[in-house]
């Protein structure tokens, strides 16, 4: 008899663990999911998240592998990307009304700033697509009105601390000819957004956010200007100078054969 209680026991307790590494699988594939779906129709582009590991004990977790990609017509391959994002939520609030997120920490994303400054570029665009999706009026008039955003860019947050810090800004501009040219920008910090009974939805938190981001963005892409084109007359002298050695070269050699 004894045994058999013992046996009951250890077998509970086996039962007891495959449950929790279930549930921690579970809210890590829910925050995924809720990315990946509802992130797109914030945005209008591509978003991915390559995991996410969630503990249901502390709540504390890390997204791996983020990926903002760009809108239609742009060569680059992401707007934003981040290899890991640590964040906390209180497990109980994951089921509930309003999602009580107590941190999120962006560290060292890669920030692909492609076009020109003003509103020809990646980042005023997707901005330009979120503002609608939060609420607010597209800056083009005679743009087609978007599709409404999903429910799950209404849902209500309520976040304590958010931190973007680190973040580099790879340049692309025609007049780099292909050059690289990297800036950085300011740590972008947040706190108890959304602490009032509506909260701020995830649309609201995306605008925020990107709002901050494309700004920085702008004035460091401004203020650096010389130094861009600078770097662009370095560039295409490079390539008049590669051009006109292969000339040269091809000149030679036919003097050469005959």
């Amino acid at each position: 008899m004894k045994k058999y209680i013992i046996r009951i026991g250890i077998l509970g307790v086996v039962c007891l663990i495959v449950l929790v590494v279930v549930l921690m699988m579970s809210l890590g594939s829910i925050i995924k999911k809720g990315v990946e779906t509802v992130g797109p129709q914030i945005t209008r582009t591509e978003m991915k998240l390559d995991g996410a590991i969630i503990s249901i004990f502390s709540g504390s977790g890390t997204l791996k592998g983020f990926h903002l990609g760009n809108p239609e017509g742009y060569k680059t391959p992401s707007a934003i990307s981040a290899g890991e994002v640590s964040l906390g939520v209180q497990p109980g609030s994951v089921l509930s009304d309003k999602i009580h997120v107590t941190h999120i920490k962006v560290v060292n994303p890669e920030i692909t700033f492609e076009g020109t400054l003003g509103k020809a570029n990646n980042l005023s665009k997707i901005l330009e697509n979120v503002d609608a999706a939060a609420g607010g009026s597209t800056a083009n008039t005679n743009a087609p009105a978007p599709a409404p955003a999903g429910k799950g860019a209404s849902q209500k947050l309520q976040v304590d601390d958010f931190l973007v810090t680190g973040a580099k800004v790879n340049v692309s501009m025609t007049m780099l000819a292909g050059k690289a040219y990297t800036l950085t920008i300011p740590d972008i910090h947040f706190s108890a957004l959304g602490t009032g009974p509506d909260g701020i939805t995830a649309a609201e938190l995306t605008k925020r956010v990107l709002n901050e981001v494309t700004a920085l963005t702008l004035k460091a892409v401004e203020k650096n200007m010389g130094d861009i084109s600078k770097t662009a007359n370095e560039a295409l002298s490079k390539e008049a100078t590669n051009a006109l050695d292969k000339a040269t070269k091809s000149v030679g050699d036919l003097f050469k054969k005959k």
